[in-house]
């Protein structure tokens, strides 16, 4: 199972990593910790090179991560996607037809209730689950609550990035640039 192809979504952390990204197959990717003045700018080389990315909205710098910047970001700039640990920003992404991702950090079983709770609540398109090694947790998750699941944080080698798909993951979320390169897609995933 992938996400369109990919089983890797690069996530972006400075610059030279977007740098990279842009020369890569990479059709879809995910910007983490931008400052609210870069984002036009950012999105707009983003879709000159034809790269469908999502926004870590809770990580935006300048920006307070609640339902008003998300319809800001939704009608301004324009993401392929939202990602966010709240349920008013997933609400209101989805209001907007954008594809939502609710961020779940499960650390033990109540945070798992709590988040299949919150997931109901907020109906998003996809789960990042964190961190994304525990096999386990993917799989529980996806199987509680029937949305597709993104794997994150502290998957660092091409083993955990296939066990973590073989599990039941859509797709990894990683900074990880030495995995990209390990799984970049063969030519551009054009959809």
């Amino acid at each position: 199972m992938s996400f369109h192809g990919q089983k890797i979504l690069p996530a972006v952390r400075s610059m030279k990593d977007f740098e990279k990204l842009l020369k890569m197959n990479y059709r879809y990717g995910v910007f983490l910790d931008l400052h609210i003045g870069m984002l036009k700018s950012v999105y707009q080389y983003a879709k000159q090179h034809e790269k469908k990315m999502f926004l870590h909205v809770d990580l935006i710098h300048g920006l307070k991560s609640d339902e008003y910047a998300a319809e800001y970001i939704c009608q301004e700039i324009k993401p392929y996607g939202l990602i966010s640990t709240k349920t008013n920003v997933i609400t209101k992404a989805k209001q907007k037809g954008v594809l939502a991702i609710q961020r779940a950090f499960i650390i033990d079983s109540s945070a798992m209730e709590t988040s299949v709770k919150l997931v109901e609540k907020a109906n998003p398109d996809y789960i990042e689950v964190l961190p994304g090694v525990v096999l386990k947790v993917i799989q529980q998750l996806r199987v509680k609550t029937g949305k597709p699941i993104f794997a994150g944080g502290l998957i660092e080698t091409a083993a955990e990035v296939e066990e973590a798909i073989a599990a039941g993951a859509s797709a990894i979320t990683t900074s990880n640039v030495e995995l990209w390169k390990r799984f970049e897609p063969e030519q551009s995933l054009i959809r």
